[in-house]
């Protein structure tokens, strides 16, 4: 994979509920707290589209408020073939996910595409998805899902 500068990233799970719009808001804060946020496009997007329109799930939201950090606005949505044209990296959280996103890849896509920890940190790490979970599994997410952002602000 290349490794030049990126200015666009989405993440991706399969809902676009739990883990996902939590990666936007916690990669967005990063971003900002390093002075890199200035002209990013960060967004997120599920591999299904059982959720369009709705909001995270409130544990994602109630996580990421308890790191200062405000995801409720955001809008659960469905990956599209336009998100391979207009995002530089396109991240999944686990095998499924980066899977469904490959499938989904329209010929001439021009985005780069990997499973989020091995992008961020070189690691084959998948990020679990916490919905039939408690939250403690919420907390564990965050911090993955923190230690990668981290990881990847480098590319910006």
């Amino acid at each position: 994979m290349k490794t030049l500068p990126l200015r666009s990233v989405l993440f991706v799970c399969l809902g676009n509920i739990c883990r996902s719009p939590l990666a936007e808001g916690v990669f967005r804060a990063v971003l900002e707290a390093e002075g890199k946020a200035g002209g990013a496009l960060i967004d997120s997007a599920g591999t299904n589209g059982y959720h369009t329109g709705e909001a995270p799930d409130a544990r994602s939201i109630k996580i990421a408020r308890r790191y200062g950090i405000d995801i409720s606005n955001q809008q659960c949505r469905q990956l599209v073939a336009d998100d391979f044209h207009r995002f530089d990296l396109i991240v999944g959280m686990d095998r499924m996910n980066m899977a469904a996103i490959e499938k989904r890849r329209p010929a001439g896509a021009s985005a780069q595409t990997g499973l989020f920890y091995g992008v961020a940190l070189g690691d084959a790490k998948q990020i679990p998805d916490p919905y039939y979970g408690t939250d403690s599994d919420f907390e564990a997410i965050y911090r993955m899902i923190l230690a990668a952002s981290k990881g990847l602000s480098a590319r910006f």
